[in-house]
């Protein structure tokens, strides 16, 4: 009984407290919030920022490619700012005569300093050929290329590396080569005017006078 008070009573609190908090947002100023991104530092425009009303549901709104937004917001939200390249912005709306209020954003881009470097070439291409030559494998070439170019090795590498154009080409090619063979055997072969057997009975029947005038009469 006791637990069942308690579950009640944490319920009726945090409605209570969801209550205060629409009731505050809703009493809250609405007006127009707008306004343009550019560069600190420049008039260059920062397109495309991702902007967050943190105090209100987390609505998140985009500026376009000229860095221009327009929205609905409250007064005393939380607006942030932020841009890959730029560091995040945070502004709060104030209170101001009207329903609308316009703002000029300044993003600071991020100047990240790498560890400086220092290349030692070679003097010459014929030193750097000398010492990519003199690179030792361990291996002896002749042993290596026997073994990449053996049959286990190049069935394994034809069951894992996709064929090219031209080697799909050339299958396909004798696909419909061999296609054309069957269809024009297979024709031949069905032509009853290409088959001697036919054309024998034929000239026997007319020998006999099968196709006579006299037989052909109803």
């Amino acid at each position: 009984m006791f637990y069942k008070s308690t579950k009640y009573l944490f319920l009726s609190i945090g409605l209570l407290f969801l209550t205060m908090a629409s009731v505050s947002a809703q009493s809250k100023k609405i007006l127009q919030f707008s306004g343009l991104i550019t560069s600190t530092g420049s008039d260059l425009p920062v397109g495309f920022v991702t902007i967050k009303n943190t105090t209100f549901n987390n609505q998140t709104f985009m500026s376009n490619n000229e860095g221009y937004f327009s929205f609905v917001a409250h007064v005393g939200d939380v607006i942030e700012f932020t841009s890959v390249g730029f560091d995040p912005v945070t502004i709060t709306i104030p209170e101001v005569e009207g329903d609308k209020y316009t703002a000029s954003v300044k993003m600071r881009a991020l100047i990240i300093e790498l560890p400086a470097v220092t290349p030692f070439p070679w003097a010459s291409y014929e030193d750097y050929l000398a010492e990519f030559m003199g690179l030792g494998t361990g291996e002896d070439p002749i042993a290596s290329a026997r073994r990449n170019l053996s049959p286990d090795a190049l069935a394994a590498l034809a069951s894992v590396v996709p064929r090219n154009a031209e080697e799909i080409q050339t299958y396909n090619s004798l696909q419909r080569h061999q296609y054309m063979q069957n269809k024009n055997i297979n024709q031949r072969m069905n032509n009853p005017f290409l088959n001697p057997f036919n054309w024998y009975q034929f000239i026997n029947s007319i020998k006999k006078g099968d196709y006579s005038r006299e037989k052909l009469k109803y």
